[in-house]
Parts: structure tokens; sequence; C-alpha cells
């Protein structure tokens, strides 16, 4: 039985959603038709939107069902009537490249050494620039689980008369998001990261803020979005959702117990960003000499899947950038692992990572000393 402990990468389907998916499929319709199959579609649809609505503090008419996350902030960044955009330095390659595809100026604003955004250079930047900007900042990072200060920033933004995006696609079902608390404009969210189906997301944007379409169509979404709208995806985004905050295994628990024994077996190991706060269940680790690649594939065979970082990124040989925005050396960046924990994960599934990472350790010791004679 294979060791699955990449759940920030996608996080294996939940039985509720996979329940509510089923239904959907067995009902078919189009939400969009007003004969009795589509009424029965729409009612699906808009079961859904409330249901996910309710769990983040906001009215249903502010959540825009997305083919995917990354639609979601393409969608917020690309439709914003900004003139210049500002995003940290830890972005997501989607938010990144979107950004630089709008053809306005991009401002980049540097993290900490623990890879949380520098707020006083954010002002700074806002106070220094011409026109209307959009600030982009993540909530949670994918690759450190880092937490971003996204209320902080929103009430900069906001006196400077910017509009504030979050990409907040880790952090739901992992921490309490509330879109209402945070203050921000417009939030991102994917539905596989929840356990809900891949190729769902979903944007909330709040009242009095219009964005140009990214997609054009029938007048979905309250026109915001066209096209036939995944009924079994959304279906089982929702309930997806709401089985992430309803009796969840202690997520925490397991990832310190986790990192309490690598430290016991690998001393020199590195955590990345484990002096802030970060997700509750993600561990970014390193051992130099031990080369990310070469371990991830060792840890493949022996059952074990983990990534090198972000799913959209890894297997570049730069290694991350994420990293090297935190001042992180590039020999170091070669030996990074992220581990990410989800409902599936067990305290098993922690033994049976350091039996096997203990073996790698010293098997690697040994090719060096014979290396060394």
């Amino acid at each position: 039985m294979r060791t699955y402990l990449d759940h920030n990468a996608t996080t294996p389907l939940r039985p509720e959603a996979r329940a509510a998916i089923l239904d959907a499929f067995d009902l078919g319709g189009n939400p969009s038709s007003i004969y009795t199959e589509g009424r029965a579609a729409r009612a699906l649809v808009e079961k859904a939107r409330k249901t996910i609505a309710d769990q983040l503090g906001v009215i249903p008419a502010m959540v825009i069902f997305t083919g995917v996350g990354t639609e979601a902030n393409n969608f917020a960044i690309k439709g914003a009537k900004v003139d210049r955009i500002v995003i940290s330095a830890v972005e997501h390659s989607c938010v990144l490249e979107a950004a630089n595809a709008t053809g306005k100026p991009v401002e980049i604003v540097p993290v900490s050494q623990g890879g949380v955004i520098d707020l006083e250079a954010l002002e700074k930047t806002l106070a220094s620039g011409n026109g209307k900007a959009l600030v982009c900042l993540m909530l949670a990072n994918n690759e450190t689980g880092a937490l971003q200060p996204v209320r902080e920033a929103a009430a900069i933004a906001h006196q400077y008369g910017a509009l504030i995006h979050t990409d907040a696609v880790q952090a739901l079902g992992k921490i309490p998001v509330n879109f209402g608390l945070l203050g921000v404009d417009m939030m991102a969210l994917s539905a596989h990261k929840v356990g809900g189906p891949q190729g769902t997301g979903a944007l909330i944007l709040r009242d009095g803020v219009v964005l140009e379409k990214l997609i054009h169509g029938g007048g979905q979404e309250l026109g915001r979005r066209g096209g036939t709208e995944n009924v079994a995806g959304i279906v089982g985004f929702a309930a997806a959702t709401s089985a992430a905050y309803k009796n969840e295994p202690d997520i925490k628990a397991l990832r310190d117990l986790f990192e309490s024994k690598l430290q016991e077996v690998s001393p020199g190991v590195t955590i990345f960003s484990s002096a802030v706060d970060r997700l509750p269940n993600t561990s970014y680790i390193a051992l130099e000499s031990l080369k990310a690649q070469t371990t991830l594939i060792n840890l493949d065979l022996e059952g074990i899947a983990v990534s090198t970082g972000s799913a959209c990124s890894s297997g570049k040989v730069t290694g991350s950038r994420v990293l090297a925005e935190m001042g992180v050396s590039e020999a170091l960046r070669a030996c990074a692992l992220r581990i990410s924990f989800g409902w599936t994960s067990t305290q098993a599934d922690v033994t049976k990572f350091i039996e096997v990472w203990q073996q790698l350790v010293a098997r690697n010791s040994k090719n060096e000393q014979s290396t060394a004679a």
C-alpha cells in the first residue's frame, strides 16, 4: 500500500465528494435550461454555491464558479480595472504569469527569510507608484506553508485606494478562511486541494467590484463567466469543503510528530519557514548533499509520494523560485522536498517515511565516505 504525502499538489477525493458527484451525474440536465431536469441541475449548483458561501462568510452571489484555481487567479488579475499590479515575491507561478500577461507594470515586493511579505516594503511600493493598483498576496504558500498577513496587507492596500486579491487555494480546508475578516476584494479557490474533484474552482468577488470578462459565452454565473457550469464538479467541491472542516484528524500533531522524528534521525535537516506561522500540514525540508530529485525517486520506489515543491514547477533544474526569494542557497534548494499531510494521513505514514528516510541518509553518508576515501 502506497504512502501518499503530497496533499498540497492534490488531495485524494473525499467519499462525501464522490457520492455527491455520482448523484449529480445520475441527475443530468443543463442548469441553464428551464424544464424540470434543468431546474434540478440549477438547484444543485445554487445549493453548492450557498454551502461554499456560508463556509467563507459571504453571500452566494459573491461566488463565481470557474474551471480551476488558476482560472480564478487569471480572472481576478486580468479582469481588474487597474493601472499596475503589485505582487509578493513568492506568489504561485499562475499569479506571476497572469500579471505579466496583462502588459501592465508589475512590481514585486520582497519577503523575509521565513517567506513572509515585507509589509513596510508593500506600503512604500503603493505610496511611490502612479495609478490604481491591484495587490496580489496569497493566504498560504503552496511550498513552505508560510501564512501571509493578508488582513494587514488589505488594510494597507485600501489605504492607498488599491484592490487586493488573495490566492487562498492552499489555505481552504487547512485553516479557517473567512473572506470578510480578511478584508480582501477577491479570493481564488480550488476544489481538488480540499478533497474535491480536479477541474473545478471559484473566485469570490466582493460586492461592487466589477471585472472584465475572461470567458465570454451564454451569460452564466450572473453574466460574469460564460460556459455551462460543471454541475458534478461544483457539488463535489461543496461536499468536500463541508467535509474538510468536520471530524478532521489532528494534522498539526501529525506534522509536528513527523518533524520531531525527522530531526532525531537527521539533526542537520532544514525545515523552511519553521519560525513563522504556517499551514498545519506542510513540511518543506532539505538535508544538504541529499539531492531532491534522487531522493524523490528513491522514495517513490519505496511506495512514498512526496514532491520537490510546487506541482506546477517541480522538475525544473533551477530549483524552487520561492526558496530563492527567501535567500536560500542554490545548493540547499537542490535538496528541498515538500511533505504535505491530509485527510488520508496516519501515524503509520510518518513511521514509513522516517524508516525509508533514515535508510537513504545512511546510504548517502556511506557513499560520501567511500568517495572521500
